[in-house]
């Protein structure tokens, strides 16, 4: 198993170096908004990422706390609106990267009883969507947080 902190993948993706479906969609100060960096189950699962090392929301600047609720809440808006989704989970667990990220995870009307919750992050393989199904809907959610 390869160390997503040596290179750090959190440092990788906030500088556009690796690429998860949709890229990084958005910007506020001191955070990213990108993509889901593995597999997904549904559409329009994203990731709110610090730009810097810090482990979890306790750690996370001043200026940059105040960003994150607001910007959360928008991204939560604009996948229930944009992408039709009717509940958002949010996950901050903070295991394993460098960077304090907080998922935010859509469900949907027809999205599985095993997939919801924490369930989507035990998706099999083979539920897991197409890269063009998830880049179609992080342009959506990209287009929808540009308006």
């Amino acid at each position: 198993m390869s160390d997503v902190n040596d290179p750090c993948l959190g440092c990788a993706i906030v500088r556009g170096e690796v690429h998860p479906p949709g890229g990084v969609l958005a910007r506020v100060p001191g955070l990213v908004l990108h993509g889901v960096a593995s597999g997904s189950p549904v559409p329009g699962w994203v990731v709110l990422t610090s730009d810097q090392h810090v482990r979890g929301w306790y750690d996370l600047a001043e200026e940059v706390s105040r960003e994150l609720g607001p910007f959360a809440a928008r991204v939560m808006r604009a996948q229930r609106e944009a992408l039709g989704a009717e509940h958002v989970y949010a996950f901050a667990i903070g295991d394993v990267l460098r960077h304090f990220h907080l998922h935010l995870v859509p469900r949907f009307a027809d999205t599985p009883p095993h997939l919801r919750g924490r369930g989507a992050f035990d998706a099999a393989p083979g539920e897991h969507l197409s890269t063009e199904t998830l880049e179609a809907s992080a342009r959506r959610l990209a287009a929808a947080l540009a308006r």
